[in-house]
């Protein structure tokens, strides 16, 4: 499948929306089913829809040792490692310190873009990564001062006990997703974004295996409702199956550290989702920092200023 620029663009933002959509979402499920669990379903259901993925297209060449050790570990920090850092981490610190650390994705994409895939990164690219972060990091700040007066009031019994151990790990998680992103890059030069998005599920799959049976065995099924079904079975097609392979279809011609200032998209579909689905409210704040946010997408997509810019040494 040949793609240009604008539909790859579109491909990112399409799928970091879905996953913001999806982590609004997942509240839900997360009430009714225990982490590991949910994890264990999310990889079997999104397996099952790609099977047919899994299937050496005729024009791609066979993976060698080291390719296959590439998906192994995109699916092992991507998937696995990413989900428990991330999920650990939040309960372990504040949602402040959660969102500001996150925040972080896209200038940690671009530095390991830098490092690893020895990407020339240009002023426009930066300049787009500066807003991203600040404006990902004011949306948090802003949403954490909203909520001020409720978590005032709440005993200093429920305070967190490990806050330095839970920022520790969510920085883990922003080295997780930016090598998620840098070795995805890697890979769509190999592979098809189909054929890595079932591999990775494959291997997610099976790591998440020994947990999601044991916690399965003393789960009782029979209390989930139908709707709470339905609701598992979007979000397993959204974060296993259409987010991959929409990013990795993006990132065959997006490089890593462009592509990763769409990670914005993440807090603006989360935000839209929660104001108009689950009836939140959004400050004056909040809006400018979004909108802070997205304008950096617009300064990394902008033709003349990569032509401009990227001219300076």
């Amino acid at each position: 499948m040949q793609i240009n620029k604008p539909l790859a663009y579109f491909c990112l933002a399409l799928s970091m929306s879905l996953v913001g959509s999806y982590v609004a979402f997942s509240k839900t499920l997360v009430n009714v089913f225990p982490i590991f669990l949910l994890a264990w379903l999310r990889f079997g259901m999104g397996g099952l829809a790609m099977l047919h993925w899994l299937k050496k297209p005729q024009q791609e060449a066979p993976m060698n040792p080291q390719t296959k050790r590439l998906v192994f570990i995109e699916s092992f920090l991507g998937n696995f490692l990413f989900s428990i850092c991330m999920l650990y981490g939040v309960s372990m610190t504040s949602a402040l310190n959660a969102g500001i650390i996150m925040s972080t994705i896209p200038a940690v994409v671009a530095v390991m873009s830098w490092i690893f895939l020895r990407e020339r990164i240009g002023l426009h690219v930066w300049l787009a990564v500066a807003c991203g972060v600040l404006g990902i990091a004011l949306f948090t700040i802003a949403k954490s001062a909203a909520g001020t007066l409720q978590t005032n009031s709440i005993s200093t019994a429920n305070a967190y006990t490990s806050p330095w151990l839970g920022n520790v790990l969510l920085f883990c998680a922003v080295l997780c997703e930016a090598a998620y992103a840098v070795i995805g890059k890697k890979l769509t030069r190999i592979l098809s974004p189909k054929r890595i998005s079932a591999l990775i599920n494959l291997w997610g799959f099976v790591l998440m295996t020994p947990f999601g049976i044991y916690v399965a065995w003393q789960f009782n099924f029979a209390n989930v409702t139908h709707q709470t079904w339905w609701l598992l079975i979007f979000y397993a097609l959204s974060a296993s199956v259409w987010t991959v392979w929409l990013w990795m279809t993006g990132l065959k011609i997006i490089p890593s550290s462009q592509a990763g200032v769409f990670t914005v998209f993440l807090p603006v579909s989360a935000a839209v989702v929660g104001v108009f689905v689950l009836g939140e409210r959004i400050n004056t704040w909040q809006l400018i920092a979004l909108c802070i946010a997205l304008f950096g997408v617009v300064i990394a997509t902008r033709p003349q200023s990569v032509k401009r810019f990227d001219s300076i040494k």
